[in-house]
């Protein structure tokens, strides 16, 4: 569970100190992590972005105070990290459809949201299925784009980068230029620094790299292969949810902190009985 107890003291760490500056480097630091696997992690487990959490919540503290004493909005501002007025009205509308000096007003109804608590969730009925091998360092071939945390940016950029691969030949390509033994086209994410990430849709190869494609050697691993059995894109989300929220917490293994792949084998992927993996490097 310690590893549960990290993520909550990040959390934790967030709340003591929303009206000061934040960096993801210092709450990282809380959870023993590096910046990219604890966004990752807190991205899979909440649907959000730290960075989305931490706006969310100090325009709901903003708005209690607005609402609940006789701070000027101006101060108030200026607390929760707004530079000037106009800028914080418009995140406060944007959060709260209503202006700081409407909602003073009592005119519309404001969206609050509550400080985080991890909690680990035991099922027996639906266990995860994974089984553990080994294997060498192996090469893959394929497309890269570099993505942001911020704002959600990957969490936008990735569903269209797929859309271009498909529509234009490239997830084709990669089926026929796949001969390793992973059998299908995959989705690798693999950090590039603190902040940003690189996103690859592409097939593990043997030998020469096609022209217009890169490669990238994937380090011999221990890894966690899960099973995820269902349409796309609902059945992958489940699945990582469930790895970080179940597994994880009582599992004994540590992410190794190399790339992470998802498997997607040839068939209809919104069909439900189609059948992909995820692919964890473990310690």
């Amino acid at each position: 569970m310690a590893w549960v107890e990290s993520i909550q003291k990040a959390i934790d760490y967030i709340e003591d100190h929303l009206q000061e500056d934040l960096t993801m480097a210092v709450i990282a630091k809380q959870a023993n992590s590096s910046e990219f696997h604890f966004q990752r992690t807190f991205m899979i487990l909440t649907d959000l972005s730290v960075g989305e959490y931490i706006r969310r919540r100090r325009l709901t503290l903003a708005a209690k105070e607005i609402t609940t004493t006789n701070c000027k909005v101006i101060d108030v501002a200026y607390k929760y990290g707004y530079d000037t007025p106009e800028a914080f009205s418009k995140a406060f509308r944007r959060q709260h459809g209503v202006s700081p000096s409407e909602a003073r007003k009592y005119v519309g109804k404001l969206t609050f949201y509550e400080r985080l608590k991890i909690q680990v969730i035991l099922k027996g009925a639906e266990p995860v299925k994974y089984n553990v091998i080994e294997r060498e360092a192996f090469k893959i071939i394929g497309v890269k784009k570099e993505f942001s945390y911020a704002n959600g940016e990957n969490l936008i950029g990735i569903p269209k980068m797929w859309d271009e691969a498909n529509d234009n030949g490239t997830s084709s390509t990669l089926f026929k230029a796949n001969n390793g033994q992973i059998k299908g086209v995959l989705g690798v994410c693999a950090a590039t620094n603190q902040t940003q990430m690189d996103y690859w849709i592409a097939a593990e190869r043997e030998g020469d790299t096609p022209e217009g494609y890169s490669s990238l050697e994937i380090p011999a691993s221990k890894w966690v292969v899960f099973e995820v059995n269902g349409a796309m894109p609902d059945a992958m989300q489940k699945v990582w949810k469930e790895i970080f929220s179940e597994w994880f917490p009582t599992s004994g293994y540590k992410h190794a902190g190399t790339p992470e792949l998802e498997v997607y084998p040839d068939g209809d992927p919104f069909s439900p009985n189609y059948y992909s993996e995820i692919w964890i490097p473990v310690l």
